[in-house]
């Protein structure tokens, strides 16, 4: 993926400088919003925090898109300006906790495992004991 700068004007009023941006990505699919964002940081020597990628428009036919984004002077200032929705959605995502750490906190022991069936054998003989009782009583009725 390349990217080649079209654009680049200063927004002294909103504390920004807007570029407009063509990315070429020949042999690959349209590159994501995030990975147009990386390239765009190590190419202007800016901070990840302060750059947002308003749009990414592929071309019809050619391996090449068409963006827009604003690198903003501070973070105040970029989160004054911009909408929720396009922060979030220029927000890296967060790193899950794999769900094997999770269940080993949540495993039963064997132990525990007999313990219950143990007890689930005691209810059952239990429930066997009433329904002799009840056959009995029916049997001294007749």
């Amino acid at each position: 993926m390349e990217i080649d700068i079209l654009n680049k004007k200063e927004n002294k009023v909103l504390d920004r400088t807007e570029i407009k941006f063509d990315c070429i990505y020949s042999g690959e699919a349209t590159p994501t919003l995030l990975s147009v964002k990386s390239k765009l940081v190590a190419l202007l020597n800016t901070k990840k925090e302060l750059i947002v990628v308003d749009s990414i428009q592929p071309r019809y036919g050619e391996p090449k898109a068409s963006g827009y984004a604003k690198i903003y002077g501070s973070k105040e200032s970029l989160e004054d300006i911009e909408t929720e929705h396009v922060i979030a959605k220029n927000k890296e995502p967060e790193v899950e906790i794999p769900e094997d750490e999770e269940s080993s906190e949540d495993e039963v022991t064997g132990e525990e495992i007999e313990e219950s069936s143990e007890d689930e054998d005691e209810d059952s003989e239990d429930e066997d004991d009433k329904t002799d009782d009840v056959d009995s009583e029916k049997s001294d009725e007749e």
